[in-house]
């Protein structure tokens, strides 16, 4: 039973004296939880009718990473590990004691690292078309890294139009392309291209070593390459989706309820 009509309720709390994130909670307290993550200068708001197809008594945590969305940070640390923190921050504040964790993007890798800092806690790690990149996800040498970080510091527009193209398939209407760019180029700085550089230099190789939990990666057909399925069949389970483009979640939410809801089951 899905829940068109689910109360949800915005809350934040305070983390280290640095940043204020803001959350929205539904369903019972004590119903399986699933917290989303969204990417890369996007916000919780991705998720609000993905959450609305979901069976009304999960517990939804819906997170706005530092200085994306609501939330508000005057940290100097960038990395995937501390945007995990962000998260731990709000599954502890609610008492979770047993999640599913997905995140879109950027968000992909956070969820790895939450699962890494809570191995008792996160049953199953979840990417919504991330993980397989192979020009970004994989551990970039210096010069690799650098040379991605020129490019958005040299022309920051240039660099988002690029990620949105990479991210839609053949035939992706181009209204919706610049949807996505308008919101990804106002994403606040510098913590934006702080976090981008954080992504960029993630190991998620090494991530990878010591996370624990299954993760299964919905992956947009048309944009998985045969290289990124052959190198991680047997750390995580790919599972090709035609829901849209890299933002499916949005497109088709419910498509992406009914992914998440079979994680839970």
């Amino acid at each position: 039973m899905t829940s068109i009509n689910r109360i949800k309720e915005n809350r934040d709390i305070e983390r280290d004296g640095h940043t204020t994130v803001r959350y929205t909670a539904s369903g019972p307290a004590d119903g399986p939880t699933l917290v989303l993550i969204h990417g890369w200068a996007c916000d919780r708001s991705d998720f609000d009718a993905v959450t609305d197809h979901l069976p009304d008594d999960y517990r939804v945590l819906a997170v706005d990473l530092a200085e994306h969305g609501e939330s508000r940070s005057t940290r100097e640390v960038w990395t995937m590990e501390e945007f995990a923190r962000d998260v731990v921050a709000v599954i502890e504040a609610e008492s979770v004691t047993s999640a599913v964790v997905a995140g879109h993007s950027l968000g992909g890798a956070v969820a790895v690292e939450v699962g890494r800092l809570l191995p008792d806690t996160v049953t199953h790690v979840v990417a919504l078309d991330a993980l397989h990149y192979l020009s970004l996800f994989p551990a970039q040498s210096v010069e690799q890294a650098d040379a991605m970080m020129r490019l958005f510091n040299q022309d920051f527009a240039a660099a988002v139009r690029g990620l949105v193209e990479g991210g839609s398939p053949a035939g992706t209407d181009p209204a919706q392309k610049d949807a996505y760019f308008a919101k990804m180029v106002a994403v606040r700085q510098p913590a934006g291209l702080r976090s981008i550089e954080g992504l960029v230099r993630w190991d998620m190789d090494a991530a990878l070593r010591e996370t624990k939990q299954p993760i299964t990666v919905f992956a947009i057909r048309d944009l998985v390459n045969q290289e990124a399925i052959d190198r991680y069949r047997d750390r995580f389970d790919i599972v090709l989706v035609d829901l849209g483009s890299h933002h499916f979640q949005v497109e088709d939410p419910e498509g992406t309820a009914k992914l998440l809801a079979g994680i839970m089951a």
